[in-house]
């Protein structure tokens, strides 16, 4: 594994990507409340990743944008890249089913241990797992032994935390550690000097585990404001936890409802932000505690780009959010070969997009701040220095010299692309 310089994920997205509200960045494209009607979407309901009317979205958007760099182009093929079996594996059928498209999927999880990959059927497609980041390139492969045609009229959906930065398995940790980081800052200067960091951390630890999902719905909004509401004195830790144990507290909306009721115990300093989050729970938004958001949106940025340029790869996938150079490396390729790029995340706005204010002062959407890339090249890549330029593994000795897009703002504009791998 090594350094493959610094770069951003816009070089390869562009401004093609949507975010939990479904709000494109690339203003071309239509919004959420342009395609509802299309995509039987009712008004004022956002849905999530997993549902059947997020897909039904997602092509609209797929086609809006194929529209906008390949006018009368139909897509007819999805290839898929993801880190879980469950929410990207459902995702990806969901988005094949409403496109009426072919479809493949590549999840990876890197662990120790050495393991065959597992080819299971998703929906109508089928799904490639590997617990190597690096299989990517025997996922290619596959493609091709599948008589699977990756060009113009191919759509590639890149999953974003985990996947295509912050791998998981290698580099998830420090995405993590970004998230606990913005729900103790956020705690902390709510509460104030009274604000105990150790008793934060036993709470946020006991309550971010699997057994506590169906209190805190896998939500880190509520499980911030739990914390938040447990700092404060109001409930006690233990006796919390052994109400959701016994059935007594069943759901979060049950607590913070509990809480409300609790208005004159509240504390002043917390009665403000507390309303302001009941009252956005009871409308229904899937993120209501906005400064923890906006907070992880900074303690994100913080981690990304950080260290100089002469840390080690150890150093790097420890305590920088890097990009993942295996992912990066093959979306150059297949968009050199014509597929449409788009990028998505279940992470919310609020954590990945400035405020107008932060933005004003120099701070961009995570998806352009430059960190590093770190990986391995999985098609025999031979140099890749500082983004430039890459020397595929020859299959002849004739090798085709393909100009990039200037868009893509390398230093050289040129890559290397063997005859016989490049599909041209």
């Amino acid at each position: 594994m090594r350094v493959y310089g610094r770069t951003t994920v816009h070089e390869f997205l562009g401004d093609f990507i949507v975010y939990r509200n479904l709000e494109p960045l690339d203003k071309r494209l239509p919004s959420l409340d342009d395609v509802r009607e299309e995509a039987n979407i009712p008004q004022d309901v956002t849905p999530r990743k997993t549902q059947p009317s997020y897909a039904r979205a997602i092509v609209q958007l797929l086609q809006a944008a194929r529209e906008l760099d390949a006018p009368g182009t139909t897509l007819e093929r999805l290839i898929y890249i993801g880190d879980t079996r469950m929410n990207d594996g459902i995702a990806f059928a969901n988005v094949a089913r409403a496109g009426d498209w072919t479809g493949l999927a590549f999840t990876a999880s890197e662990t120790d241990e050495p393991a065959p990959p597992e080819i299971t059927t998703q929906g109508e497609g089928k799904l490639y797992l590997s617990n190597r980041w690096d299989a990517i390139g025997h996922f290619e492969q596959f493609c091709r032994e599948q008589n699977f045609v990756i060009d113009a009229q191919t759509a590639v959906i890149l999953d974003l935390d985990k996947t295509t930065f912050g791998a998981r398995g290698r580099n998830d940790h420090v995405i993590n550690q970004a998230r606990v980081e913005a729900v103790r800052r956020t705690v902390g200067d709510l509460i104030g000097e009274a604000f105990d960091p150790a008793a934060f951390h036993n709470a946020y630890e006991e309550l971010n585990q699997t057994a506590y999902h169906p209190f805190t719905a896998d939500n880190q909004d509520y499980l911030a404001y739990v914390c938040l509401i447990l700092a404060s004195g109001l409930y006690e830790p233990d006796e919390l936890t052994e109400r959701v144990h016994s059935g007594e507290m069943t759901c979060f909306e049950q607590f913070i409802d509990e809480v409300d009721k609790c208005d004159g115990r509240i504390p002043s300093s917390l009665r403000e932000i507390h309303e302001h989050i009941h009252a956005l729970v009871q409308e229904g938004d899937p993120t209501p505690f906005k400064a923890f958001r906006y907070n992880e949106y900074h303690t994100t940025v913080e981690r990304m780009g950080c260290l100089s340029d002469e840390a080690s790869v150890q150093e790097l996938l420890t305590k920088e959010i890097v990009i993942t150079q295996e992912v990066r490396e093959t979306a150059l390729r297949w968009k050199a070969e014509g597929a449409l790029l788009f990028g998505l995340s279940d992470k919310p706005d609020e954590a990945s997009i400035p405020t107008y204010k932060s933005a004003a002062r120099g701070h961009r959407s995570i998806h352009r701040v430059e960190t590093h890339a770190v990986g391995t090249n999985s098609t025999g890549v031979t140099n890749w220095q500082n983004g430039i330029k890459a020397a595929l593994t020859p299959v002849s000795t004739n090798p085709i010299l393909l100009k990039l897009d200037r868009q893509r703002k390398f230093k050289s504009g040129y890559l290397f692309i063997p005859r016989g791998r490049s599909g041209i």
